[in-house]
């Protein structure tokens, strides 16, 4: 699993206070925790009003690039922020993100092609977020084939269904599974991502629902996902759950990790 580390989001109340201070060992000391709990990227996202956010960005990426030498995943929900952000990253990491939504993906495709940026695609438009699963297929069509136009690599993508409250939900997540599930089908080199947390929003006991949709969604698919790798119960379900759907071939994997203690009880 592509574990994306989430807690450098200046949307979390004590990383937003760090950031208004400049408290760089704050930032160096949430990088390192992630790397050290076993992410892949460690993502970078300001929550400043845009006029602030590529300075803002900047000296994060500073404080990151410090602390670890993991990629990073530059978040931003404007365009133009990330073609100004994205040259000034020391080593190709992961964009978050475009959509079909404007002309995100023909400023930033430029950027990514023929490159080793990864990029976080979103399934949504200019009519937002679609309501059904044929529709959020519909926009992954119409990113494959800018992607092709582009000559990004199935392999560079992260396709994200957009994972919704499961509490205002009709349908559980049978959206996400068929949605994830035809994706892997059709595109078996592409990723497929998730900000897990996101299905939990408004219910007790978050956790519980996030473990379970988790599994289910691995099930289906993902491969990929945006969470907080310092949460041993996820990291130990999501190394449980590749062991048992064959992908961790002898358990070597998760026998590692728990020797490493990204699981299990703390040593």
């Amino acid at each position: 699993m592509i574990i994306i580390g989430e807690k450098i989001n200046g949307s979390i109340p004590v990383v937003a206070d760090a950031i208004a201070k400049r408290d760089a060992e704050f930032i160096k000391n949430r990088a390192k925790a992630q790397a050290d709990a076993g992410a892949t990227f460690i993502d970078c996202c300001a929550s400043v009003p845009e006029a602030e956010e590529v300075e803002t960005l900047k000296w994060m990426i500073d404080c990151i690039q410090e602390a670890t030498d993991l990629p990073i995943s530059v978040d931003s929900p404007s365009a133009d922020v990330l073609t100004q952000v994205i040259p000034y990253v020391k080593k190709p990491g992961l964009v978050n993100s475009v959509s079909g939504e404007g002309d995100k993906i023909d400023k930033l495709f430029p950027l990514i092609a023929g490159t080793k940026w990864e990029v976080i695609c979103l399934l949504s438009d200019d009519t937002g977020i679609p309501k059904s699963a044929a529709d959020r297929l519909r926009v992954f069509d119409h990113i494959l084939k800018k992607a092709d136009e582009y000559g990004i690599k199935q392999s560079q993508m992260h396709i994200d269904p957009l994972v919704e409250m499961l509490c205002t939900s009709e349908d559980g997540i049978a959206l996400n599974e068929e949605v994830i599930s035809t994706v892997r089908k059709r595109c078996p080199s592409i990723h497929i991502t998730a900000a897990v947390s996101n299905i939990s929003f408004n219910l007790p006991v978050r956790k519980m629902v996030n473990l379970g949709f988790t599994v289910l969604a691995m099930k289906a698919g993902l491969d990929s996902a945006i969470l907080d790798p310092l949460n041993r119960d996820m990291m130990g379900v999501i190394y449980a759950t590749e062991a048992l759907l064959g992908q961790d071939d002898y358990c070597m994997e998760y026998i590692s990790a728990y020797r490493d203690g990204i699981f299990g009880p703390k040593k």
